[in-house]
This record gives C-alpha cells, structure tokens and sequence, in this order.
C-alpha cells in the first residue's frame, strides 16, 4: 500500500509542496482499486473525531491535506503565494483525471470551481465541509463529474486561524474554539480584492487568474436576524454583472441550486440583508462591490456566490447545509458545465467592444421578487441590561411567509470607455496592481504628446475615520476637459480592447465606488505642493488683477455675493492665486488620462 508521509520543513510547522510539477500523479493499480475503502475509514476530519464540535487549526489543515494529496491520486497540494502570516496560501486542486495543470484543464474546457475558505476564521464552515466533501469525493462516496476540477484554498486568512478563542464571535453556535475575524495585519479580507493591503489578496489575485475560475464560491458564516433556514446565499447582483449573464445567473442558474437545495429539505433563502428590523417586511439584495471577493470575481465574468451559514444553528447543521450546497454546485456545473462557459465567453466578446459601463448602481424598490421566508415572530420587550426596549425573536412562534425580495438595481454613473488610458511610470503602486491582474500594457517607446481627456477632482467627501487602513473617498465629482500633454518615454499606455476592460473600468475611473482613487492610491494629488508668502504675494496679485479685468470682475461679483469672502483678505488672496497661472497644474489633476 502507498504509505502516507507527512513532510514538514525543520520547523515543524510548513509543509513542504508536493507534486510540484503539477502533473498526472502515479500509483499503483493494487492500491487504486483498494484506496476508496482505505480513504473513506482512516482519513477522518477534526470536525468528525469530535462530533462536530471542533474545527481545525492551521496545522491539522495542513496536515490533513497533506495526507490527502499523498493518498489520492485524484488530489494535489501546492503554495502558491505568501500570506502575512508568513506561512504560504496553499490551492487544492481536485481532478478525477489526475491533471493539475491549469493550461490543460482550460484547453480541455473543464469547468472549474474555485473555493474560498476561512476568510474570516470565525467563519470556519468551509474549511469543513469541503474536508469532508473532498474526502468522500476521493473514496468514491461523491461522484465528481469528469468535465468539473474543484480548486480549493483551504484556508484563506492563515494569520486569524492562528488566533484562536472561545471568545470571538460571541453570538455564533459553535464550534468550540475558532480563528479571528482579522489577518495578521488586523485587515479584514473581505474588503481587500481591489486595494490588495495583504499579501493574501496578492496571492488570492495569482491564484483567481491561474484557475479563471468559472464559479467562485466564498464560505461565510451570517450575522444579523433569527429564522429558520439554516442556510442563506449571496448571488452576485444580477443587474450589475449585466447582459446575457446576468439573466442567466437570475432567471436559470440560481433559481436551480434553489430547487436542489429544496430537494435536499435544506430551504434556501437569500442572505437576510436586514439588521434590527423584522425581516418580514422583506429587504434589498446584498450589493457586492468589487471590494468583496464575489464583486472582483464578477470584474472576469465569473458568475460568484457567497452562502451565508445562520450563525444560530447548530455546527453540525452548518457543516452538512455547506457540504450539500457545494455539492448542488458540483452538480449543476457537472451538467450545464458547457453553456456556463458559453454564457461567460459571449460577456468577454462582448465587453472588448462595449462602449458604455455603469460603475453605480441604486436598488428598485419598484421591482421585486417574492421568496417564502421561514422566520420566527418577533417583538420588542424591555431590556435586562438597559431597561429599554430591544428587539427579540420568539422560537416558539415559527411562521412562513412570502415576502418581497427587492433583487433589481437600477445603472447610474455611466461612463464611456475610452480607447486607452494613459498612466505616467511614477504611479507605480497602482500599475504594480494592474499587473498583478495580467492587464495588457505597453511602454511609450518615445516622449510624445498626446491629446487626452483629463479629469480634475472638483470635490470628494473623505471618511474622517480609517477603514480598512483607508480614509475611503466618495461622492466624488470631477471635470473633464480635452488637452495635449507631454508623456515621456516609459509612461504606461493600456488598450481597452482587452479582457480586463471591464476591471479597468472600475478601478480607473476616478467616481467608481472601488476605484484605487476611492482607495486613496491618488491622494497625492489632492495636497497643493507649492504656494506663497502673503505679503509677497499681495503685490503681484495686485499686477495680476490689473492685467486681467475678467479675472477682477468675477473677483468682485464673488465679493458682493458672499460676505464671509468678502470681509477675509486671506480667502480672497487664495482665490485669486487659484485662478492664477502659478497654481500648479498638477493640484487635483487626476493622473489617468483617457484617449479617445
């Protein structure tokens, strides 16, 4: 029998890769035929040897995997990238074939469904279910179709796993001891696939663009209300991922992990976007911008989902709705696989030559699907702690309901693509970013001049408080004008006839909800560099002024119209300064340009 070697640097703590060619791996036909037997008994999880009570840490992760990939030849481990923790992020790639070659799976057109867990290890239910599932899929117990390859992160947010408590997360039933909500950097991952402050976003970034995943799926575990369903989902928004898509994800794919979620009697229902308000009334659809990991998945065309565990029920419960829904995706991929890849294929055509995109979108309350909400009655009654009113759920009064799902938003901000941006060499962060997401660019081979669209920032509002290492940038409203600049050999210029055009478009244009301008990477420009001494200034803004009367005029109906300007000497210097040639012309010039 093939022995099961656990191998592990001088350490003790990091397994070292193995198969790291990532070809057809080879073993013998005695312990093929005999391996399903031996699998299915002597590989057990955590989760199963404490009855459901416990979760994993990092090294029984680790080294479960590790025994995985040695024992069947159906599954490989490799590191495919850093985290903050200094430990690597790990992809499981799993192929009844044996192929772990990703040009070979694409050229075959698999349908490859790409798994996220442990994002926030408090959230542990992903990491295992998709044990248990990968195990019964080696040992035969799960039929894996032939044209499906499952690429797993076995656990995403390494630097939280190892930060275990009884105490985090302290309205969650289960299990006994979990990971933190924050990485290694304190950041909450789930909001860094665009900004990209951790290494694991980098990492998860080279990963998501080696498997370009035709699913994407990201395990949660929920907040919020009490209800009965045990399980909740998050689609990507229909309407914002658009087009021929959109409509499948809604009208055909969606409603059919629904329909096999039922047969299963686990009623699906969508993640309950309401907090401290009675869900029976109904409520909007989670928007996932491109900051959340199915958003950024939508940027390439990948129809993504987020299940949603109720952190009330049972871990048990949990494991076997997670472990059930992933296999109604193994399902559905496995028989519609060839017109998922169809839809995706004719958005991509389609988006190399569309001419406008939305980058907001505002939900319809108009529009509304119904859905049958199982829910507990609930009520107001006075507080033990405050003596005020709070909000409760009675279990003992369960009721169902149809409610209305406002599931439809409404496209604004549209913006016309250019025919490229142009980004000067010095914003190196951002094309460092751009890069990393195999976006097509070319160097200027010489210093040229270039007659481009320019936005300047006329105003913006700032959070006074961080998030997420950001003071995020919104309601922001620029001016565009047409000029002829100079660029000089080496600045960047990026064709909008590429696969990535749509990414591009949110994250370049300035007024996009997770645009890197929102994301501070520009805010350089919104600080004024150069200025003036005051009474040196007052005698050349005297010359000025008697120079250029249209300036003093519009100088003066300002004063007449505002008394606060008016009685201040300073804000009536500064003004005419602003309107001045001496303003430096770099002053909240937004350093992207768009050729038209």
């Amino acid at each position: 029998m093939k022995s099961i070697v656990l191998r592990f640097k001088s350490d003790g703590t990091e397994v070292l890769p193995l198969n790291e060619n990532n070809t057809m791996k080879s073993v013998n036909l005695w312990f093929l035929l005999f391996f399903p037997i031996f699998i299915q008994g002597q590989i057990k999880t955590p989760f199963e040897l404490s009855n459901g009570d416990q979760t994993p840490t990092y090294a029984q992760i680790i080294r479960w995997w590790t025994a995985m990939d040695q024992a069947s030849a159906m599954v490989t481990m490799r590191a495919t990238g850093m985290s903050d923790s200094g430990f690597p992020l790990h992809l499981i790639t799993v192929n009844s074939e044996g192929d772990f070659n990703y040009e070979t799976i694409h050229r075959k057109h698999k349908t490859v469904i790409l798994v996220n867990n442990g994002i926030h290890p408090g959230e542990p239910d992903g990491i295992d279910a998709t044990m248990l599932l990968v195990r019964d899929i080696a040992s035969h117990k799960v039929a894996l179709p032939s044209n499906v390859v499952l690429a797993i992160i076995p656990v995403y947010n390494i630097g939280g796993c190892l930060d275990r408590s009884q105490d985090y997360r302290v309205d969650q039933n289960g299990p006994e001891e979990f990971g933190f909500r924050g990485n290694a950097q304190n950041l909450d991952l789930n909001r860094d696939f665009i900004k990209c402050d951790s290494r694991e976003a980098r990492s998860f970034t080279e990963i998501f663009h080696l498997t370009d995943p035709d699913i994407f799926i990201d395990n949660h575990v929920s907040d919020g209300a009490d209800y009965q369903h045990v399980m909740t989902l998050i689609a990507t928004q229909h309407s914002k991922l658009g087009g021929i898509m959109g409509r499948y994800l809604h009208d055909t794919m969606e409603p059919a992990i629904y329909a096999s979620m039922k047969d299963k009697g686990l009623d699906l229902i969508p993640y309950v976007n309401t907090f401290n308000d009675k869900p029976e009334q109904g409520w909007s659809q989670f928007m996932d911008w491109p900051r959340f990991g199915s958003g950024y998945a939508a940027l390439w065309s990948t129809f993504s989902f987020i299940p949603e565990a109720h952190m009330l029920k049972p871990y048990a419960i949990r494991i076997n709705a997670t472990y059930e829904l992933l296999k109604s995706f193994i399902e559905y991929a496995g028989i519609h696989g060839v017109e998922i890849k169809q839809v995706r294929a004719k958005t991509r055509k389609a988006e190399l030559t569309q001419n406008e995109f939305p980058l907001y979108w505002k939900n319809d309350r108009s529009q509304s699907s119904v859905r049958l909400f199982k829910g507990f009655e609930s009520g107001l009654k006075p507080s033990e702690v405050s003596g005020l009113p709070r909000l409760y759920y009675d279990r003992k009064k369960p009721y169902e309901k149809n409610i209305p799902f406002y599931d439809y938003y409404i496209p604004s901000n549209i913006i016309s693509r250019p025919r490229a941006y142009i980004i000067p060499q010095g914003w190196w962060k951002v094309l460092d970013l751009l890069k990393l997401n195999k976006v097509k660019m070319q160097h200027l081979p010489k210093d040229t001049t270039i007659t481009v669209e320019v936005y300047h920032i006329d105003d913006y509002k700032s959070l006074n408080r961080p998030y997420e290492m950001h003071h995020v940038n919104s309601q922001v409203r620029t001016i565009l004008s047409t000029q002829a600049l100079k660029f000089r050999k080496g600045d960047i210029y990026i064709p909008m006839n590429q696969m990535a055009n749509r990414f591009l478009m949110e994250v370049l244009e300035p007024t996009a909800p997770d645009s890197y301008f929102a994301w501070n990477f520009f805010d350089s420009i919104l600080g004024q560099k150069e200025g003036y001494s005051d009474y040196a200034f007052e005698d050349i803004a005297a010359d000025y002024l008697k120079s250029h009367q249209d300036i003093r005029d519009t100088l003066i109906r300002k004063s007449a119209e505002d008394t606060a300007f008016a009685k201040s000497a300073d804000q009536q210097l500064e003004w005419v300064y602003d309107h001045s040639p001496w303003l430096e012309s770099a002053y909240k010039k937004y350093p992207v340009y768009r050729v038209r």
